[in-house]
């Protein structure tokens, strides 16, 4: 700790002597008092003895860890404010010999906010969940196999990178998945396309040293109205394929709401060049990134080819300005320099006279999720959402299978807007939901028609429920009055594909026992059953 005091008194100088900036200053105090508390944290263990009660509990996952080990009996260290800043002071006494009074008020001045955030955060998690469910309730199994060959590429470096230090066990990620193709390694066949990854399967691909596979995910399932057993994979309750009408979607609702309890509450100030705004965390961020928001500390992301002119002051913020290789055919879009306003906090990772290609990020911060659908496509888009909420809830401590991530992002993904009516019915602009586009287009197609052609949209979670088919389900969500208004005005009929429109008119719901009654006459199991003849 003597050690430590002599470098802050160093830092401290360079700071007075105008080296240095109060931000940076205080970045490297914080730096510097961390890697002491880790290095003290380390000494713990060493003096307790190894079969002692506290070591025990610790070890065994019992009670307890390290961390709070280490407020114990050597130093409660860094605290944060009740606006999440850490400040540079810490307490540097201990629970066990008792803090003096100016580290007791540091320490309980951030405790409280956290006690309130604890209160706060149960409401917040709850509505989200709410608004999941919503959202996903009419998601079910509905047949054996849609047939899909593409799958998604799940790859381990890729998973180290988003993860970091986070990122443990890979057969975690692959367990309880159907494979799309064979997993090779040289010419030896390790696992054959079809096969169900179990535990076994699973440790045997991890040891085979495989970095990357190809395996069915919901995203790619072609099942109009729900989901198929093979790219919905394993139900973990019972480690084999989820059955015919498993309400998969609520389970995914309630996987990603459940943990959202124990996310944090707050935007927390990273400070330093790596990253100098305040980016939004836990549960907030959660809710930005299915809600659509545009995020807080947005990052600039290049559109098209080109050479940064030059990075021009506007105020406190600058603009990127960026020549295009390739002059745009729009008449609106022809200006010399495409520009990209950065605000003040976020730091730029481009210089002038660099060469960037289109969808490289031009500053620090986060992506707004449709300007990568415009600039790089739906599945770019669909696996930065996957990334960013795994990310968040690894960062808590709370692990979520992939696959449940993916029914959701589906959903976010389910709306197209007409752009060509064709010899449909559907209007201009219209908004639908993509299972019923894919129907109407088969129609058409056999009747040897013109088919619609259709935008690919991204939507909130609330807007999605909002404008479900089911008229039922959206009016018992929220603007209920709206809702039945514009459904009467536009004269629309409810199939009761969901399990809410059921429970509203007391009809035994689609999923469960109440599936094969239910869903009988389905187009999508006559199809399965002719397939399987």
């Amino acid at each position: 700790i003597k050690e430590t005091k002599k470098q802050i008194e160093n830092i401290s100088e360079q700071f007075v002597q105008g080296l240095i900036s109060a931000k940076e200053k205080s970045v490297k105090v914080i730096q510097v008092w961390t890697n002491t508390i880790y290095e003290l944290k380390g000494l713990v263990s060493k003096t307790l003895p190894p079969t002692g009660p506290v070591l025990n509990l610790i070890n065994s996952k019992a009670q307890g860890n390290e961390d709070q080990a280490q407020q114990l009996m050597v130093m409660k260290g860094l605290v944060t404010g009740p606006s999440g800043q850490i400040y540079e002071i810490p307490v540097e006494g201990c629970y066990k010999e008792g803090l003096n009074p100016l580290d007791y008020f540091i320490s309980i001045h951030g405790a409280r906010k956290g006690l309130v955030d604890t209160a706060l955060r149960t409401a917040d998690a709850g509505y989200l969940t709410r608004r999941l469910v919503d959202v996903a309730q009419d998601v079910v199994v509905k047949e054996e196999d849609c047939g899909d060959v593409v799958g998604r590429l799940i790859s381990k470096k890729r998973l180290t990178r988003v993860l970091g230090s986070a990122f443990q066990d890979f057969s975690k990620i692959i367990f309880g998945r159907v494979l799309v193709e064979d997993v090779k390694l040289g010419n030896k066949i390790i696992a054959r396309k079809g096969d169900e990854i179990d535990w076994y399967k699973a440790k045997e691909i991890v040891d085979s040293g495989v970095e990357h596979l190809r395996v069915r995910s919901p995203l790619y399932c072609k099942t109009r109205f729900g989901l198929c057993r093979k790219c919905v994979g394993f139900d973990l309750g019972r480690n084999k394929l989820v059955e015919l009408g498993d309400a998969v979607g609520v389970v995914a609702a309630q996987s990603i709401g459940e943990p959202g309890t124990q996310l944090t509450l707050r935007t927390f100030h990273t400070g330093g060049t790596a990253l100098a705004a305040d980016i939004t965390q836990g549960l907030p961020r959660v809710e930005e990134i299915f809600e659509l928001h545009s995020p807080k500390g947005k990052a600039a992301l290049c559109k098209r080819d080109g050479a940064v002119h030059e990075i021009a002051p506007v105020g406190s913020d600058r603009v990127i300005k960026i020549k295009p290789l390739e002059k745009s055919t729009k008449k609106k879009s022809r200006k010399e320099f495409d520009e990209y306003p950065v605000s003040s906090g976020l730091s730029i990772l481009v210089k002038a006279g660099d060469v960037v290609k289109k969808g490289q990020p031009l500053s620090e911060g986060s992506f707004d999720i449709k300007e990568i659908l415009l600039t790089l496509g739906k599945r770019s888009a669909e696996e930065y959402v996957i990334k960013e909420i795994k990310k968040i809830y690894v960062s808590q401590g709370a692990d979520i299978d992939d696959r449940w991530l993916e029914v959701i992002v589906k959903l976010m993904f389910s709306r197209v807007q007409i752009k060509v009516t064709g010899d449909s019915n559907f209007l201009p602009g219209e908004v639908i939901d993509k299972s019923r586009f894919f129907l109407v287009n088969d129609e058409l197609k056999k009747a040897k028609k013109k088919p619609a052609k259709a935008y690919q949209l991204v939507m909130g979670i609330s807007k999605v429920a909002l404008g479900a088919e089911g008229f039922l389900s959206a009016a018992s969500f929220q603007h209920t009055a709206r809702v039945l208004i514009d459904a009467a005005l536009s004269g629309k009929v409810d199939h009761l594909r969901g399990l809410k429109e059921n429970v509203i008119i007391g009809k035994m719901i689609p999923s469960g026992t109440g599936f094969r009654v239910q869903d009988r006459s389905d187009a999508s199991l006559v199809r399965t059953k002719k397939a399987r003849k």
